[in-house]
């Protein structure tokens, strides 16, 4: 292992109730309510990703610049919520520390726009990473590989070398399309296992060598994946 690559929403900070919030609220502004099948299917999406989830589900005519507007205004409606504190996930920040102080390098390989994850790496901490990596700034992002390889090819490893630290079916799949091994962390998803995968119940009271036992034998860490 050179090199720890994490995702962002659900897996360091809590956010993905907060994208909750934005997506009901445009439900109801149609009359409808936001299902448990749709909400999870949008998980760890891209924007992109997410409209036409949401313009399906809705019936609405997917036109490109309306689509487009739609999820401005979704970025902009979560980015007030994200002005507040971030609520970090159970051991997330400690880890973030270990690693660190380690001197492993690390990226930040999120879906999220950059003008949005901006935002929230003032409440994170920016220090904590060596490079960040945003959907927007990608071919195609998750569940594509392409995030992740942009990072591991900033951080000039390769992808086999990379533990990715993930919560979501569309994040594992991304970072196990790249050829990284990915810890996976569920939060509002149950998340399948596979080849390079190992699953704990939270962050909390893991460090270095730990991450290292996992990527080294990333079946052998089995939890919960739900």
């Amino acid at each position: 292992m050179r090199a720890v690559l994490w995702d962002m929403d659900g897996t360091l900070v809590d956010t993905e109730k907060l994208w909750d919030v934005a997506i009901r609220e445009l439900y109801h502004r149609h009359d409808r309510e936001l299902s448990t099948a749709v909400r999870d299917s949008t998980v760890g999406g891209s924007s992109e990703a997410v409209m036409r989830i949401v313009y399906d589900d809705l019936g609405l005519d997917p036109d490109p610049s309306d689509m487009a507007a739609t999820a401005d205004w979704v970025h902009t409606y979560v980015g007030e919520l994200f002005e507040t504190d971030l609520p970090w996930c159970q051991g997330a920040p400690e880890l973030l520390e270990a690693v660190a102080a380690s001197g492993l390098p690390t990226a930040l390989v999120t879906n999220t726009r950059r003008d949005l994850a901006e935002k929230a790496l003032e409440s994170i901490g920016r220090e904590w990473f060596s490079v960040t990596v945003c959907g927007d700034e990608v071919p195609r992002g998750k569940p594509a590989p392409d995030p992740y390889l942009r990072a591991a090819r900033l951080l000039e490893v390769e992808p086999a070398q990379c533990l990715a630290i993930e919560d979501s079916v569309t994040g594992a799949a991304s970072a196990s399309a790249a050829g990284a091994v990915v810890l996976v962390v569920p939060n509002a998803v149950v998340v399948p296992a596979g080849p390079g995968r190992g699953f704990v119940d939270s962050l909390r009271g893991l460090g270095v060598a730990d991450l290292r036992r996992i990527h080294a034998a990333p079946e052998t860490a089995v939890a919960q994946r739900s």
